[in-house]
């Protein structure tokens, strides 16, 4: 599964049995797009799908440190993700677990690691998602991740924008 769009499409490949790979490109430098990553006051901004926003955002951005998001979305429905950072390189690296409350999600706990690379002050981030199984990717690539993280990002680059303009 993979758009093959222009350079704001994000990409979604399966690189092997357990991992999903999702790359995107922004304008803008790494470090605003790192910030836009793991700072609560610009998450909550734009994480999220259309109709979805972060209603709760924590963030303890060092090794071993941890974040949870409680999104909120149409007809308020609830879904709550929580993890651990493992690696931290601000600007170019983020690695952590991922887990969600909730009986869609039983018992999953995922590894992602996330790569920010600048070149000519555009960043492309990729981000690879491993799991327990093929089972639970497959069932992640089933649900609308892929929409989802369109409506996000596009979010996202509304909020880049703005961000730049003030620096």
């Amino acid at each position: 599964m993979s758009l093959a769009g222009d350079a704001t499409s994000v990409r979604v490949m399966t690189p092997s049995d357990l991992e999903i790979t999702l790359r995107r490109s922004f304008d803008a430098p790494a470090h605003l797009v790192f910030a836009a990553w793991t700072q609560p006051d610009l998450l909550v901004r734009w994480f999220g799908a259309r109709g979805w926003n972060l209603v709760e955002c924590e963030v303890d951005l060092r090794v071993g440190g941890t974040w949870r998001f409680v999104s909120r979305g149409p007809g308020g429905a609830e879904m709550t993700q929580s993890g651990v950072y493992r690696d931290i390189e601000p600007a170019r690296l983020l690695v952590h677990t991922e887990s969600y409350d909730g009986a869609d999600h039983p018992d999953l706990t995922l590894l992602v690691t996330t790569r920010f690379v600048e070149r000519a002050g555009r960043t492309t981030v990729t981000s690879t998602i491993l799991h327990p199984s093929r089972e639970a990717r497959d069932r992640t690539l089933r649900t609308p991740m892929e929409r989802g993280l369109r409506e996000s990002h596009a979010r996202l680059d509304v909020l880049l924008a703005s961000v730049q303009g003030s620096e």
